[in-house]
Parts: C-alpha cells; structure tokens; sequence
C-alpha cells in the first residue's frame, strides 16, 4: 500500500515540476523582446515609425486642417486689428507704423502655418538626436536570462514536498501570466506615445494659426510645450529602460531562483509604472496641460 501511494505522490511531483519549469521556460522572452524594441521605437521621428500613417496625417492636416486653421487666423488678426483701432482713440492717436507691423504679424503668422509640419519635425528631430546620443550611454543588456537557474531550481525542487509544490507552481502561474500582461503594458506605452504624437501633429495649424495674438497665443504656446513635452518623453523612457538594466542585472538568480524571478517581476513592474508617468513628468517639465 504504502509504494502505490509513494508511486502517486512521485508521479504528482513530476507533473508539479514539469508545470512550473515550463511555467518559467520562456517566461521573460516576450518582456525582453518588448524592453528591447523601446530604444529603436522611441528614437524615430513621426515620418520614420511609419510613412504610410504619417502621409495620412500630412495629407489631412494639409486638406482639412489648414483651411479651418485659415478661418481662425483671419478672426484672429481681424479681432487684432479691430483692438488696435480702439485702443489708439479710434484712430485719432493710430501712427501709420501701426499697420506696417499688423502687415508683418499677420504675414508670419501665414507662413507659420503653412509651414507648420516643417517646424513640428524639426522639433521631434532635435529630441530624435538626442535620444540617440544617449541610446549608447544609458542602454545596457536588459534581458532577464533565467534559462541557467532552472538546472538549480529543478534540483531544488526534487527535494520538496506536494504542498510547497503546489504553491510554487500557482506562484509561477501568476508570474507567467503577470509577464504577458507587463509585455502587453509595454507596447500600449510605447506604440499609445506615437498614436498621441500622430493625433496632436493633425491638428497642428489651428494652434500655430493663434501664435503671432497676444491674447490668443497662449493656445499655441502651450500647443509647442506639448509637443515639446512628447518629443522629449522618449528620452525619460530610456532613461527608465537604462535605470531598469542596471537593477536587472543587478539580481543574482544562483542562491534563490524564485526569489530572484519575483524580483525581475518586480522590476519589470516597476518598469511598466515609470513607463506610465514618463507623459505626466515630460509635460510638468515643459508647463504643458
């Protein structure tokens, strides 16, 4: 009686065992691939990451967006110019110099907005070179190699009871699944960043139409700090990616395999989170709501 029941709890831990090595072979494979497309993503312009979306958004910005931006530009400078009449005395203290300068302002102001996709690269290429400045400098190895603790932990495991089988096969259940989730958080930051850019970009000229006003600029002031704010986003996120290397390889996985595993699940945690607040620091630096 007692080997059938020494022969079920043998077969039980094998099939516990084989769970949880399978459950952690491979586990971080998806993570690792999502970190390590971040630096090559997040230092392309908008013209880059995608020519066919950006065309698009060009193509509507250009067809749609800068007839309305035309609409607000002429109310804008028509209001401007109404303002001035009134506050030089209805034209009795009005020098003719006045309308020279409302001829110029009124002329910048087309041709910011007409030139209003140069000017938005031009600033997305200034961050791009500044991300790959840093890419060599901050960028380090961030993929989580557990591949040669599992000889260990498997040896471990041998030696264990049914009970404390079954917890570590839960507990790497949830870190497998947990891991796909965290890859899944990844690519909403990073690909969601590059959405935002796309939308913000289409409706450009509007903002730029209101910048040569003084009481209207502050739409489009406020418009370039946001779009300050998103170029340089991409170089809070490698900075989070270069601060997660060095805390990933920090981990020593020989002593406590499941221990050190929890650790990469709490850095890659961790990761995902600053991930999340690299918008609301990026646009608290610049002043951007």
């Amino acid at each position: 009686m007692q080997s059938i029941i020494d022969a079920i709890t043998k077969w039980i831990k094998e099939i516990l065992i084989s769970g949880i090595i399978g459950n952690l072979t491979g586990m971080f494979d998806t993570v690792n691939s999502r970190v390590g497309e971040i630096a090559s993503e997040v230092g392309k312009t908008p013209s880059a990451w995608n020519g066919g979306v950006f065309s698009l958004i060009q193509n509507l910005s250009e067809t749609v967006v800068i007839p309305i931006a035309g609409i607000v530009l002429t109310f804008v400078m028509c209001y401007e110019l109404i303002s001035m009449i009134i506050d030089k005395n209805n034209m009795h203290d009005f020098p003719p110099s006045d309308i020279f300068k409302w001829i110029m302002k009124t002329f910048i102001a087309v041709l910011i907005v007409t030139n209003v996709f140069d000017i938005v690269m031009a600033i997305f290429d200034v961050s791009q070179s500044v991300v790959a400045s840093s890419a060599g400098l901050i960028i380090g190895d961030t993929g989580i190699n557990i591949e040669s603790a599992i000889g260990n932990l498997e040896t471990v495991l041998q030696e264990m009871d049914i009970g404390p089988l079954m917890g570590l096969f839960i507990q790497s259940f949830v870190i497998q699944v947990t891991m796909h989730a965290l890859s899944f958080c990844i690519f909403i930051v990073i690909y969601g960043r590059m959405m935002e850019i796309y939308m913000v970009t289409s409706l450009a000229p509007i903002p730029f139409a209101t910048m040569t006003n003084k009481e209207w600029g502050g739409m489009g002031q406020n418009y370039i700090k946001s779009i300050c704010a998103l170029a340089f986003q991409a170089f809070l996120i490698m900075v989070c990616v270069g601060i997660y290397s060095v805390l990933i390889n920090d981990i020593a996985m020989g002593d406590d395999p499941m221990g050190a595993i929890w650790g990469c699940l709490g850095y890659t945690l961790l990761l995902c989170f600053t991930l999340f607040k690299t918008g609301n620091i990026a646009k608290g630096i610049f002043n951007a709501h």
